[in-house]
């Protein structure tokens, strides 16, 4: 979508919405999604009724507010919310949902694994924009995504671009506000930041951390959303918006570990591109799955710089000003625990070097066998396997505790510490020359463990259980020598 096009205005014959009209309706699709359901928080606050497009009424039950709902068939009323279950690629749903609407967010976008995303996003975009031609709502504001005018783009980024000129192009006046990396405990965008900046003491990153970004606070981007209401009507147009800070994707990493009093990340480019291997990087060392790192990857591919701020002199800016980086995310993390992987990885380091050493002592002093091998080479060996392990339960337990469930963490651990009990315990037996029957009975007991440690891995990331696989064949190939 090019700035020119985007800027163009065009009269409508819808009403602009007033603060001072007895009842607004708003409708919000994505609601039960991380920026949506804070939105609708913010609606209510700002006294409209609002309505929701979801699948389930459970899951938005499950939202922080759930008190506002009404029972099926009721109007809302200003603060309060009613759930209109329904699939927003199904033309009669929406339709349904668009009924008495003064204005409606459009916040939906995948990070799935459409076989077209363009395609499929770009339908799901015209029944909605007909929908609401239909009910002659006042206003669509859509959330997309920064990105530049002359360069080719990735399908994430093309996809959302295609989707606010479907909506710029129908007959109701649209808001296409266009944010960067949003800053929030809950973005996809800001949970891969968080936990390289957190997990990583330095990187080699490809060229694309270099190219800069304009992020914005989760708080600014609610007051700009939900304020792109109020705009005249004949307001059509593409805004972008943004913090304060314009940085590097990798100055964003250093800079989330000063705001937060970590050590200093030192992060290095390589001549490289590689989307597709860093996705599997990301995967292995972050929340991300592969796929949805592949997607968040499109987007920093190009320069997402801020080129105007024309909405800020419509609306205002949020109380205070736009958030700087750091206050956005000292604001993102005010209840989260950026020191607990720290924590984890110490923690897992020391009992997988114990394990290793324990391994050691028996074999030395099992003698027999294992007399000929290089005790220096030995534990080497054992160390390198047991922190590679380390280093994958870590992940796997950090990821569970983020995740508000200590027992699997609990379980993972556990898991990791009979791994490391188990190893040394066959290699005790081969050492020592125990029965044939007593070497198999152990390193079944050890390859068991180990197994069921890749499973656990698997679960949490494939890209994690490849790389324990590998660890623990190596130690189990040692043991059989």
């Amino acid at each position: 979508m090019t700035q020119g096009s985007a800027t163009e205005t065009r009269q409508r014959s819808a009403h602009r919405p007033s603060r001072d009209a007895p009842h607004r309706l708003a409708l919000v699709t994505g609601a039960t999604g991380y920026v949506g359901g804070l939105l609708v928080s913010e609606l209510l606050s700002r006294g409209w009724a609002v309505r929701t497009l979801s699948r389930s009424r459970t899951r938005a039950e499950s939202m922080p507010w759930a008190s506002a709902i009404v029972p099926p068939g009721h109007a809302p009323r200003p603060g309060e919310v009613d759930v209109c279950e329904g699939d927003a690629a199904d033309a009669a749903d929406v339709a349904r949902a668009m009924k008495d609407v003064t204005c409606a967010w459009y916040l939906l976008h995948s990070l799935g694994d459409a076989t077209d995303l363009v395609a499929e996003e770009s339908a799901m975009a015209t029944t909605f924009a007909h929908a609401a031609e239909q009910a002659a709502i006042a206003r669509i504001v859509y959330l997309g995504g920064l990105h530049p005018d002359d360069e080719d783009l990735s399908e994430h980024l093309t996809s959302r671009t295609a989707v606010g000129e479907i909506l710029l192009a129908s007959a109701v006046p649209c808001a296409v506000l266009q944010a960067g990396v949003i800053l929030g405990d809950g973005s996809a965008s800001f949970t891969m930041l968080r936990d390289l900046a957190e997990r990583l003491p330095g990187a080699i990153g490809p060229r694309w951390i270099r190219n800069r970004i304009t992020p914005i606070g989760v708080r600014d981007v609610l007051h700009y959303l939900a304020s792109a209401a109020e705009i005249d009507a004949d307001i059509n147009r593409t805004f972008d918006i943004g913090g304060s800070d314009t940085l590097e994707y990798a100055q964003m990493m250093q800079a989330y570990a000063r705001a937060l009093d970590l050590p200093h990340r030192l992060v290095l480019t390589a001549p490289v591109t590689t989307p597709g291997l860093a996705a599997h990087w990301i995967g292995l060392v972050t929340r991300m799955s592969t796929q949805n790192a592949h997607h968040l990857i499109g987007s920093l591919l190009n320069t997402t710089v801020l080129k105007e701020r024309d909405l800020e002199a419509l609306v205002g800016t949020p109380s205070g000003g736009n958030q700087t980086f750091e206050e956005a995310v000292l604001a993102a993390t005010e209840q989260l625990h950026p020191r607990r992987w720290g924590r984890i990885l110490g923690g897992a380091l020391a009992a997988g070097a114990a394990s290793a050493a324990l391994g050691v002592l028996l074999s030395a002093a099992a003698g027999t066998r294992c007399a000929q091998e290089s005790p220096v080479a030995t534990a080497a060996l054992d160390l390198a396997a047991a922190t590679v392990s380390a280093g994958v339960s870590a992940l796997v337990i950090a990821d569970a505790f983020e995740e508000d469930d200590p027992r699997r963490a609990r379980s993972a651990a556990a898991l990791f510490a009979v791994c490391g009990t188990g190893r040394a315990l066959s290699r005790f037996a081969v050492c020592a020359g125990s029965s044939r029957g007593l070497r198999v009975i152990s390193f079944a007991a050890a390859a068991a463990s180990e197994a069921a440690m890749a499973v656990l891995a698997y679960r949490s990331a494939p890209e994690r259980a490849a790389v324990s696989a590998l660890a623990s064949s190596a130690s189990l190939l040692r043991i059989l020598r």
